[in-house]
């Protein structure tokens, strides 16, 4: 039976997927969380893995920021040193798939090198960290993650022409076991998109940041910068189906669900689990969104931090179920402002849905 594991990542996203019955079970292994994910939670959920007799079939960053990609960065820094000092390793990898930000962004541009430019500049305006400084540091990490991934035999990206995942280029569906894996995102039109986006991004702001002091533009800036382009999944196994989304735009898994011919003829999807897009951000999905893509069980991996999940979208979700006569369930990694609010605001009875939230202390919660 297909279930989502959802280990604690504080701001940002840890998932492994598991499927089937000992001693053959698959595990899809799906971001790594930031800094501190691998060595408080996610270590021991692999080293279950390994001691149930099971490997990771396959590893999964969904985009280069670094409260996906840090975790990752961990595991595989790790079972390198095993590897080097003939230790058991923490569990085996069988595949990697990963968009590097060079192909997917910044392929035949000098998006990088100018972003690191302007962001070294900018550093002496300022002394605080911003989500800009985190995506340029993601870049690195996906890097050195791919790097790892080659010294250890990792395959990366087999069955993707030109080493890219996307809608358009992936297989129909990619079997793991019992488990099926559909890419719905991004396509190659999301990817241009982002990438001029970001080449508008560096226009606008790499010569005021460079010349202004002020460490309010640069967080100006930072507001506006574009989002990373995410992998997005769909699972099936024995009837049930899980949405991964990473920190994808709804208008994006829309477009992607529609090329992969997932969508009925009323231009909806009904799923088991949604992994909520972004950690629940309001910029990332529409009301429109919930009513298009529904879901039995909800997952958000997010702990108030950039003011994520938003309560604008918890409300959204409940208020489409009430509207379409549904029960469903709430599971979130954390309790924060909004998910208070929203059983102040919007009561589960009279809503028909239920809060699920990780105890405190815990790993992991299995949906």
């Amino acid at each position: 039976m297909l279930k989502l594991r959802i280990v604690q990542a504080a701001q940002g996203d840890c998932l492994i997927l598991e499927d089937g019955t000992p001693p053959d079970r698959t595990h899809v292994l799906i971001d790594g969380g930031p800094g501190g994910t691998y060595d408080g939670f996610l270590r021991g959920e692999l080293q279950k893995i390994r001691d149930g007799g099971s490997k990771l079939d396959l590893v999964v960053l969904s985009h280069v920021d670094s409260d996906h990609a840090i975790g990752l960065r961990d595991l595989m820094a790790e079972l390198e040193q095993q590897r080097a000092d003939g230790t058991e390793v923490t569990v085996a990898v069988n595949a990697l798939w990963h968009n590097s930000f060079r192909r997917t962004i910044g392929g035949g541009t000098d998006i990088e090198p100018r972003l690191k430019v302007l962001m070294a500049n900018a550093g002496a305006a300022r002394n605080f960290m911003t989500s800009t400084d985190i995506a340029v540091q993601g870049i690195s990490e996906g890097d050195q993650i791919r790097r790892a991934a080659t010294v250890l035999e990792i395959p990366i990206n087999v069955g993707f022409p030109n080493d890219l995942i996307s809608v358009d280029d992936a297989p129909q569906t990619i079997a793991l076991g019992g488990l099926t894996l559909k890419v719905v995102g991004p396509t190659k039109e999301n990817l241009e998109e982002l990438r001029m986006k970001w080449l508008e991004w560096l226009d606008t702001y790499e010569q005021s940041i460079t010349t202004d002091r002020e460490p309010s533009l640069a967080a100006m800036a930072d507001s506006s910068i574009p989002n990373l382009s995410s992998i997005m999944l769909l699972a099936e196994s024995g009837g049930r189906t899980a949405l991964l989304t990473g920190d994808g735009r709804g208008d994006h898994l829309l477009q992607g669900l529609d090329r992969a011919g997932l969508l009925n003829s009323e231009r909806k999807l009904h799923v088991d689990i949604l992994k909520l897009p972004h950690h629940g951000s309001d910029r990332n999905a529409t009301k429109g969104f919930f009513e298009a893509v529904t879901a039995d069980a909800y997952v958000v991996s997010a702990n108030g931090m950039y003011g994520n999940p938003d309560l604008a979208t918890l409300a959204w979700i409940v208020e489409v179920a009430r509207e379409q006569g549904r029960s469903i369930e709430v599971f979130a990694t954390n309790a924060t402002p909004s998910t208070r609010h929203l059983i102040e605001d919007y009561n589960p009875d009279e809503y028909g849905y239920r809060l699920i939230e990780m105890q405190d202390g815990a790993d992991a919660m299995t949906v």
